[in-house]
């Protein structure tokens, strides 16, 4: 117990729990003054790039916080700030392009985006003259990318059940190897290969299912490796408890493994799906590219958006121009409709929590 106060003791010291804290519009001050600075020196300098201001600038913030940090709050304090601005100005590097590119694609593209580009064909018109539209090329997209899913998705969700449940030894090694290449292999590798053996070995013609055979080769090891790590989440105690009471292991992975992994499985194939769904150079191989609208993927010729793109792209004019743009943009709509279609799957099919 402490003792109670003399009169005439002297006052002991209190020690303070207080440190020594920025202001909370510190930050804000200090990225503004950064800004200032770069582009001072960005015109000093004579440099013309708005990006060399910006990296100038993002140097500076994160060499003004470290320092004011340091000398107010201390050294340990000044090391968490400058790894949280290190993050937050490479996360800033990684946004600029994609913001650039998605502003870029929408300005240029949103000249001749309409109701009617999006429902006419190029049958008739010449790349030189305005008109025509990209419909042909959706259809084509949507079938080629819709067979390459039904071949590859059911054969890379089975390799990734093989892998995770039942895949022990050479064997399963060996599988893993050549998913690990096939990852690899470059998308004109995999035209090349549909190419020779389909057209050329077997004599059939150019048509939207020999691209989607190439499609679906590319996609393969990208759902075997989503669906590999998705099944590797699964606690091992929910199987444990299915074969423990006496339930088949087949049947343990078809009522328990896969409703739990769905989310993450679902995501992984329209990761998949987005993969391929840009890919030009199969396109070009095998499918061949066309003006006119095809409905039959096994029979003919058939254009695909990005085939499309490239084909406007290079005619060269004013008009083409434009409507390549506008077809990069109904891409970029493509995927993210996929991408929210995936997210709203795995919402819904996800196991529901219990109370």
């Amino acid at each position: 117990m402490d003792r109670p106060a003399v009169a005439g003791d002297a006052p002991r010291p209190t020690a303070s729990l207080h440190q020594p804290r920025l202001p909370r519009w510190a930050p804000a001050a200090l990225a503004a003054l950064a800004v200032a600075a770069g582009c001072g020196i960005g015109l000093g300098a004579g440099l013309s790039s708005r990006v060399q201001w910006g990296l100038i600038a993002a140097v500076l913030f994160v060499a003004l916080t470290y320092g004011f940090t340091a000398r107010v709050e201390g050294l340990r304090q000044a090391k968490d700030r400058l790894a949280t601005s290190l993050v937050w100005m490479c996360f800033l590097i990684a946004v600029v392009p994609l913001v650039s590119l998605i502003w870029e694609t929408v300005a240029r593209g949103s000249k001749v985006l309409d109701g009617g580009f999006l429902s006419h064909s190029m049958s008739g018109v010449l790349t030189i003259q305005p008109g025509g539209g990209v419909y042909h090329a959706i259809i084509g997209t949507l079938e080629q990318v819709g067979i390459a899913t039904a071949l590859a998705a059911p054969v890379g969700l089975l390799t990734a059940i093989y892998l995770v449940e039942y895949g022990r030894g050479r064997f399963a090694r060996a599988v893993t190897f050549f998913v690990d290449v096939m990852t690899g292999v470059p998308s004109i590798v995999a035209g090349l290969f549909v190419l020779s053996f389909w057209i050329i070995a077997l004599d059939f013609g150019y048509s939207g299912f020999a691209g989607s055979m190439a499609l679906a080769i590319l996609m393969m090891p990208v759902v075997v490796r989503s669906t590999e790590e998705m099944l590797k989440l699964v606690p091992n105690e929910l199987r444990e408890a299915s074969l423990a009471l006496g339930v088949p292991k087949w049947r343990t992975i078809l009522k328990v493994v896969l409703p739990t992994a769905i989310g993450g499985i679902t995501t992984g194939v329209m990761l998949a799906v987005a993969r391929v769904a840009g890919e030009s150079a199969p396109i070009v191989l095998l499918v061949f590219g066309s003006q006119v609208i095809n409905n039959n993927p096994f029979d003919g010729a058939q254009s695909s958006l990005p085939y499309y793109i490239y084909e406007q792209w290079a005619a060269g004019n004013d008009a083409s121009y434009d409507r390549a743009w506008a077809a990069a943009l109904v891409l970029i709509a493509f995927v993210m409709i996929l991408n929210l279609v995936a997210r709203g799957i795995a919402r819904w099919k996800a196991p529901k929590a219990g109370r």
